[in-house]
């Protein structure tokens, strides 16, 4: 349930009104716009007759939410989130940005692949140090010196940089080493227990869409992370599951409007992950960037039938640099005024 404040509400008045709500068992989410201000009453909100709190001086009206998800709602907090990814670089209310680099640290490469994302105007430098793997036999990643090589690169070009969290145990080694993002990936799109552990920290989470998450799973994972003081969430469209086997994943380019219309939260797409096939990558990249992104992840790799994972899906840095190009042009299109 939602509450709005009346424009002459005086400060004493409305936190008068949080205390007698919160008095009553419930908790409640404060959103204050350019023009009115939103008291989310979270909990078992059948108990409260709406009535009753339109009678308030102070209360414009009262609108139920029938939504699960509260925090992430876009009806408790109408104006688009900005998160803060570090060294000046910011996702969503307006602002696009592109994630790059190679699915997995390698070594050296790494600053040579980062040097010509940036150089083409990645302004995120992706790269998986812990490695989620269907098999146990396929590469796992190189773990803790894979986050320092991340660090260095990120030292030198002055680019924050985003890479997955995999173990409850490892959240606190990503927040000493200052990691700019915590990615959670698919396959712990639902791993509740690391959802809440991220949500304790102040860190940016990547949120990724489960495997054969929907839309509304999606909304409760960043729920989970949110619900424990985290606000910090960007979610990441990346294909889901269908009977097709002609890529790895169906990209839905229906949930970018869907999220956005739904949520607060900004919203990226990730062309990789969900084609699975390097000629497929940037057709998706454009058409997310058409649908109202606020930025892409895309895998670039120096040599990508050399890659240590998913070479397949890569672009090569003259590719990728092409594609910036185009998506620039697309960005300009759809924001444009049009008289």
């Amino acid at each position: 349930m939602i509450a709005i404040v009346k424009p002459s509400a005086t400060p004493e008045q409305l936190q008068h009104f949080i205390r007698w709500i919160e008095g009553r068992g419930f908790s409640t989410n404060v959103s204050r716009g350019d023009n009115e201000t939103i008291v989310g009453i979270i909990g078992d909100t059948t108990q409260i007759d709406p009535f009753l709190l339109e009678s308030m001086d102070i209360i414009e009206r009262v609108q139920r939410v029938s939504e699960p998800f509260k925090k992430a709602n876009r009806k408790f907090h109408p104006e688009d989130t900005i998160v803060d990814c570090g060294h000046g670089v910011l996702v969503g209310g307006g602002h696009f940005q592109v994630m790059a680099g190679p699915c997995s640290v390698e070594g050296k490469n790494l600053l040579q692949i980062a040097r010509a994302v940036k150089a083409a105007g990645a302004t995120i430098l992706r790269g998986g140090a812990y490695k989620p793997r269907t098999s146990p036999y396929a590469y796992q990643g190189m773990g803790e010196k894979g986050l320092d090589l991340l660090l260095e690169a990120s030292a030198e070009l002055d680019m924050p940089i985003v890479t997955e969290v995999m173990d409850v145990r490892d959240v606190q080694l990503f927040v000493d080493k200052k990691i700019d993002v915590m990615q959670i990936g698919a396959r712990n799109a639902q791993n509740f227990n690391l959802l809440k552990e991220v949500g304790k920290t102040t860190t940016p989470v990547l949120l990724k869409r489960g495997l054969s998450g929907t839309i509304d799973e999606l909304l409760m994972a960043a729920e989970y992370v949110m619900s424990e003081g985290n606000p910090n969430v960007i979610l990441c469209e990346r294909g889901i599951r269908t009977f097709e086997t002609r890529t790895r994943n169906t990209f839905d380019v229906n949930a970018i409007p869907v999220l956005h219309y739904l949520t607060h939260l900004p919203v990226i797409g990730d062309p990789s992950h969900a084609t699975g096939y390097t000629r497929y990558v940037r057709p998706i990249a454009y058409a997310a960037t058409a649908a109202g992104a606020d930025g892409l992840q895309i895998e670039v790799h120096n040599c990508p039938s050399e890659a240590w994972s998913d070479g397949a899906q890569a672009l090569t840095p003259a590719q990728f640099d092409d594609a910036m190009r185009r998506i620039a042009l697309i960005r300009e299109a759809v924001t444009a005024e049009v008289n």
